[in-house]
C-alpha cells in the first residue's frame, strides 16, 4: 500500500508539473505571437554567426507586412531585401542576384499579415536558455526541413536573436542590437536596386 501511495503521489506531482509547463507554454507562445503582430517597423544592427564560425554585421530594417532588409556593412555591398512580393539576395563578390518569392522563403514567417504560431508552423519547445525565453518552430507539414528559434529578452520584451537550422544541420544564428521599433521607414529601404555599375555586362 504504502509504494502505491507513493507512486500516486508521484503521478500526482508530474501531472502538475506537466500542467503548469503547458499553462506557461502557451502564456509565452501567445504573448510572443502578440508582441510580432504589433512589430511593424523596426530598425537594429545585427551579428549573423554561421556554423563554420564565420561572422557578418550590418543593419537591419523591417516593415511589416512584407518588407524587410539586411544592409551589410561595407567593404561588402551584399544585401538582402523583400519588396513584399519576392526576396532578393545580393552577392557583391560575385555580383549576382538570386531571389524567390516570399512565400518560399522563411522569411515568409515574420513578414505574413496574418502572423500566428500556428496553422503551418508548430511550437516544439519552450524555455528560457541564456538569460532569453527560447520558442523553437518547425513546418507542420516537415519537421525534418529545419528550425526556427526565436529568442526573446524579458525586460523589454523585445526580439533579441533567431536561430535557423536547416535540414542539412547548418545553423545561422542573427542578433539583434538596439533595436528601435514604430518609426517611419521610407518604401525606397526596401525595393530592389541593382547595385552593378551601369553598363555592366555579364
Amino acid at each position: 500500500m504504502k509504494r502505491l501511495l507513493i507512486l500516486f503521489s508521484l503521478i500526482l506531482v508530474t501531472g502538475i508539473s506537466a500542467a503548469a509547463y503547458a499553462q506557461t507554454r502557451n502564456t509565452e507562445v501567445i504573448r510572443a505571437e502578440n508582441y510580432l503582430k504589433n512589430l511593424k517597423t523596426g530598425k537594429a544592427r545585427f551579428v549573423q554567426t554561421t556554423s563554420d564560425g564565420r561572422e557578418a554585421s550590418g543593419t537591419f530594417y523591417l516593415k511589416r507586412p512584407g518588407k524587410l532588409r539586411f544592409q551589410y556593412e561595407k567593404p561588402s555591398n551584399d544585401f538582402v531585401v523583400a519588396d513584399g512580393l519576392f526576396i532578393y539576395f545580393y552577392d557583391s563578390e560575385m555580383e549576382q542576384q538570386s531571389n524567390a518569392p516570399i512565400g518560399q522563403t522563411l522569411a515568409d514567417f515574420i513578414l505574413r499579415k496574418d502572423l500566428k504560431l500556428s496553422g503551418d508552423v508548430t511550437v516544439q519547445k519552450v524555455a528560457r536558455a541564456n538569460g532569453l525565453i527560447q520558442i523553437l518552430l518547425t513546418q507542420t507539414d516537415d519537421a525534418g526541413a529545419g528550425t526556427l528559434t526565436l529568442g526573446f529578452t524579458e525586460q523589454p520584451y523585445q526580439l533579441k536573436k533567431w536561430r535557423v537550422v536547416d535540414g542539412a544541420g547548418g545553423i545561422t544564428e542573427v542578433e539583434l542590437f538596439d533595436l528601435k521599433t514604430g518609426m517611419d521607414l521610407p518604401n525606397s529601404l526596401f525595393v530592389y536596386r541593382d547595385p552593378k555599375p551601369t553598363g555592366y555586362n555579364q
